[in-house]
This record gives structure tokens, sequence and C-alpha cells, in this order.
């Protein structure tokens, strides 16, 4: 029987036989300014999207399967600085997303110093794309040259 994988970020898969997290919460913020106006009250207008970010936490149960060093998987690819691609279990590409924090917690002891539980959480923020039109120009498609001639 395949391994089910959950989730995919860069290279580490999170699995029902590894580190499976029970828990996956989304946040989207909305950017919105506020303008004062003369005589008249506040105008609000959207600027844009905000920031997006996801929570994950879960269990690895070491003797199960995938060792005692998934932990240090986890942190590895968080190390290397660079914006990891996420995908879901079912293929959908999620985007590219940087790890911001990883926390673990080892519980319930058989020998010394080796859990049988590590509950573990980590928040990752969107990476956001270099421009806004996918022109590749990074400048959101704007000449910049034209202002000035």
């Amino acid at each position: 029987m395949a391994e089910e994988v959950l989730l995919t970020l860069g290279d580490y898969q999170f699995g029902m036989s590894t580190a499976a997290h029970d828990s996956l919460k989304r946040s989207k913020a909305y950017r919105w300014v506020t303008q004062q106006r003369l005589g008249r009250e506040p105008a609000t207008q959207f600027v844009g999207p905000g920031s997006e970010t996801i929570s994950l936490s879960g269990s690895i149960y070491p003797h199960f399967r995938g060792g005692l060093g998934q932990i240090d998987d986890m942190r590895a690819e968080a190390d290397a600085g660079e914006p990891l691609s996420l995908v879901d279990g079912r293929g959908n590409n999620l985007g590219q997303w940087c790890i911001q924090s990883i926390s673990d917690t080892e519980k319930q002891f058989v020998g010394p110093g080796i859990p049988r539980c590590i509950s573990f959480s980590m928040t990752l923020t969107a990476y956001g794309p270099d421009n806004s039109t996918g022109s590749g120009g990074g400048d959101g498609g704007l000449n910049w040259l034209s202002f000035f001639a």
C-alpha cells in the first residue's frame, strides 16, 4: 500500500505514518486604508491583499515510523532560508511558502531521552509573487523610463 501523503513542503512530506498534522489553520489578511476627508466621514479604500499564513500542528510517534529525526528534517528545510513549494494531498499546488517558526514538545519518555510522542507546530507565511503581472520584470509591468521621457 502506498504512503498516504497529507502535505508536501519542499522535500518534506507530512504523512499518516510520519508527521501527521491534525490541524491546519489558514489565515489571509486584506489591506484597507482610511483617508480623512474635509467635512465628511473618512473614506476607506481597498489597496490589495495582505499576508497569508498557515499554522500546522500535529504529532509524531517516532517508534511507529519515521524515527526521531523528523523535527530535524523540518528544521533543515527552514535553515535553507528558501521559499518552499506547498502541495496538498490532493495534488493542489498552494504556491511558495516560507517557514517562520517550528516548535516541538517531547512527551511520554520510554528511555533515556527517547520520547514516545513529539507534538509539533509550524507557522508558514506565503512568499508572494515577485510581480503582479507575471511579466517577469519585477516592477508590476510599469515602464519607469516613460515617467522621465
